[in-house]
């Protein structure tokens, strides 16, 4: 075995979701990361947890979608009594074909995430972290030799995260403050988002590994102007190339997209908190230098932002706020790289991707 293998499982489970004995662990992921897998119930088994999985396999789910109708979608209520009885949850992802449910229509999906929201929100009550085991499939998405994938996707992971924390932190103090967000670049984004009294997150790979950004949820009604996505977005299958997206009161009052609209039209169809974000994040990791089109990694890039349609963040909203719900929750990107800009309550925080604080910062 990788012994990277190994330091990815101990993360997973010392740092990310702090495992302790008999802890029930749920692994749902991919039978591409058996080896990631067979490493994660070593380092369980010597904690004494009890672990199960959940074998993922995108062909199942494709022929299941294709032949159900979209009303006949319902809560799987065995896996929602599963998930009660569980205390944490590690999400793998690794596909064999990135494109395998491009075939199935959209509103589907929808209607899955819809079905899926009890379950949902049950998890979330848990101790969880999303991650992503290499595999040939995600190295030819990112252009790159399987070889090279797997150092890219080791570089991300097994970092010192005691010093990535504080290396956020300068940031997350800043947002915490801050009242409104400002997010300019070229001609064809300039958005302003109320975030008084929401509280800064600094995912440090708590939630994520590989972590790497600072996040918050806005006010669901305090989103004005417009945002053009214009890194691309591969969404059950299909991709979703320069969405743009006008907000009103915070509601997507119009949407557009080069490729791939339909797919948009059925996330934001979703339910009402669909046409709404749910999250602003600020990538920061720099060992993350390319877009890779695996979101876990694009989202984290030191040049980069992403906003979430649909469910809030619970950590970032306190309880005498209005919180977004909705059964979506998707991540779309925004390239702050060059003739960009991030503003917090009128200060400029990050410039063409360099942050206040670090070497070749311009005011």
């Amino acid at each position: 075995m990788d012994p990277r293998v190994r330091t990815h499982a101990e993360l997973l489970v010392d740092h990310c979701t702090d495992v302790t004995a008999d802890d029930n662990v749920l692994i749902r992921a991919p039978t591409p990361a058996e080896e990631l897998v067979v490493a994660l119930y070593e380092v369980l088994g010597e904690r004494g947890a009890r672990p199960t999985t959940h074998w993922r396999n995108p062909r199942t789910g494709r022929a299941y979608a294709r032949a159900m109708d979209d009303d006949d979608f319902r809560t799987r209520d065995h896996e929602l009594a599963a998930m009660k009885e569980t205390d944490v949850v590690i999400l793998v992802g690794g596909a064999t074909n990135t494109a395998e449910t491009s075939d199935v229509d959209p509103t589907k999906a929808t209607a899955s995430s819809r079905a899926r929201q009890p379950i949902l929100e049950e998890r979330l009550d848990t101790r969880w972290v999303i991650t992503q085991h290499p595999t040939a499939a995600a190295a030819q998405q990112a252009e790159m030799s399987t070889a090279a994938w797997c150092d890219f996707v080791y570089d991300a992971v097994n970092r010192d995260w005691d010093q990535q924390r504080e290396f956020q932190q300068q940031l997350a103090d800043l947002l915490d403050s801050a009242d409104e967000v400002r997010l300019v670049s070229g001609e064809t984004t300039d958005l302003r988002l109320d975030v008084d009294g929401m509280r800064a997150g600094n995912d440090d790979a708590e939630y994520n590994l590989p972590g790497g950004e600072v996040y918050t949820s806005p006010v669901p009604d305090g989103v004005e102007g417009e945002v053009t996505f214009d890194l691309p977005l591969r969404r059950n299958g299909r991709d979703i190339e320069d969405a743009r997206l006008v907000f009103e009161d915070g509601v997507v009052v119009d949407y557009a997209a080069r490729r791939g609209e339909e797919v948009l039209a059925s996330v934001l169809d979703t339910d009402d908190g669909a046409r709404r974000l749910g999250e602003l994040g600020i990538g920061m990791n720099r060992g993350i230098d390319r877009i890779t089109h695996t979101l876990l990694f694009d989202e984290k890039m030191g040049d980069t932002v992403h906003l979430a349609l649909g469910n809030a963040l619970e950590e970032c909203v306190p309880d005498n706020h209005a919180f977004n719900r909705s059964a979506a929750h998707v991540d779309m990107l925004v390239d702050m790289s060059h003739d960009a800009r991030i503003e917090f309550d009128g200060d400029v925080v990050q410039r063409n991707g360099v942050f206040r604080f670090e070497d070749g910062f311009e005011e």
